[in-house]
């Protein structure tokens, strides 16, 4: 009997997104059903190019086919992706920006910056189109970390003849920081109004064109620029970096609880642990705990959110941080491999949200 498209799609029906918990015809994840004799071929969009689980699904598709359909059937699958959203809003600001992805944590010295620049170049590698924004206004840290402190953003006029920032670019990120646009040795002294207007340029008169995610990497605390960045922007989720010990701790609890209060509401996309081990170079399969254990997994546990990653003590991390050249682009090191994992696990958890969840759209803060 010869093989259908409607073979093929109901054999499909049977394959499961394990993320999403759907099959992957229901989700319209499949296209291009095309058949001829025994060959078969269609193309599988997943939701972000970052998916760890692609192989998961083309295995389950290939096994599907061969025991539902034909045994004999020489099976293609394509994988693609095509990044979900959940943006509500009119889209009047950063409008092809799918997913905006806050970066933040309770105290400094924590690696909030060093977890951003790494996050946002994996993300970058999978094929998807990435933009960053340095929010920490007092003490930006992205030129530096990006290798472009001598960098300065251009200036292109846009429809109605507005004038707009075009975001410096490198290793595949677009960003914008305000160590762009002040000297490298001058101090920022503004109050807190003037920092968030410095935000809200940030956010409408920078030409950040499409993008899949947008990374804002916030200043430590909760503060005036938080507000701004949730009364501005329709915010995905939120990330949430700490280090194992107990001040870190008590203050990312802090920051956490900060995006679930009523009148944010933002998703807790998941906790990072960085310096959760060290490792040192010589004895790359020792671990020592120097800053506790196990105090990221606590917090994930204890507000039933996802630890999304372990980042390790190492001195490359600091080596390459400052020689603008982020150490997820040293395939050598065995931290690039844990920045790509948390990659992949940020990916899927937007995913997981943007279906799962409510629609994002900005918040209305009333003081």
């Amino acid at each position: 009997m010869a093989i259908t498209k409607e073979d093929i799609l109901k054999a499909l029906s049977y394959v499961e997104e394990p993320d999403l918990g759907k099959d992957l015809v229901t989700l319209n994840m499949v296209e291009d059903v095309q058949v001829d004799g025994k060959n078969v071929s269609f193309t599988v969009i997943l939701t972000t190019p970052a998916c760890p689980l692609k192989d998961m699904i083309r295995n389950a598709c290939v096994r599907a086919i061969h025991t539902m359909v034909d045994k004999d059937a020489e099976v293609t699958v394509n994988m693609t992706s095509r990044v979900t959203t959940a943006r509500t809003d009119n889209a009047s600001v950063v409008g092809g920006v799918k997913n905006i992805i806050a970066v933040a944590s309770g105290k400094g010295g924590v690696g909030k910056s060093t977890v951003t620049s790494n996050l946002a170049i994996a993300l970058a590698e999978t094929g998807a189109r990435v933009g960053l924004i340095d929010a920490d206004i007092f003490g930006p840290s992205m030129p530096t970390m990006f290798g472009v402190e001598e960098e300065r953003p251009r200036m292109i006029q846009g429809d109605h003849g507005k004038n707009y920032i075009v975001p410096v670019e490198k290793y595949g990120v677009k960003m914008m920081s305000i160590g762009f646009l002040t000297p490298a040795d001058g101090a920022v002294i503004w109050r807190g109004p003037m920092a968030s207007s410095a935000l809200k340029q940030f956010i409408s008169d920078v030409d950040w064109g499409d993008l899949d995610y947008l990374l804002i990497d916030l200043p430590p605390g909760t503060s005036d620029i938080h507000l701004t960045m949730v009364q501005a922007l329709p915010v995905t989720g939120a990330v949430i970096v700490t280090t194992p010990q107990k001040v870190a701790l008590a203050d990312a609890m802090k920051g956490l609880q900060m995006f679930r209060q009523p009148q944010i509401n933002v998703p807790v996309l998941g906790v990072v642990e960085n310096m959760a081990y060290f490792t040192p170079a010589e004895l790359p399969e020792n671990k020592y705990y120097i800053f506790g254990e196990g105090g990221g997994k606590a917090l994930a546990d204890k507000y039933e959110v996802p630890l999304l990653g372990q980042i390790p003590l190492v001195q490359s991390i600091r080596e390459n941080g400052d020689a603008g050249t982020p150490v997820v682009l040293q395939n050598d090191s065995p931290a690039s491999g844990v920045f790509r994992e948390l990659a992949q696990a940020v990916a899927q958890q937007v995913s997981v949200r943007n279906a799962t969840l409510g629609k994002t759209q900005p918040v209305e803060i009333k003081s």
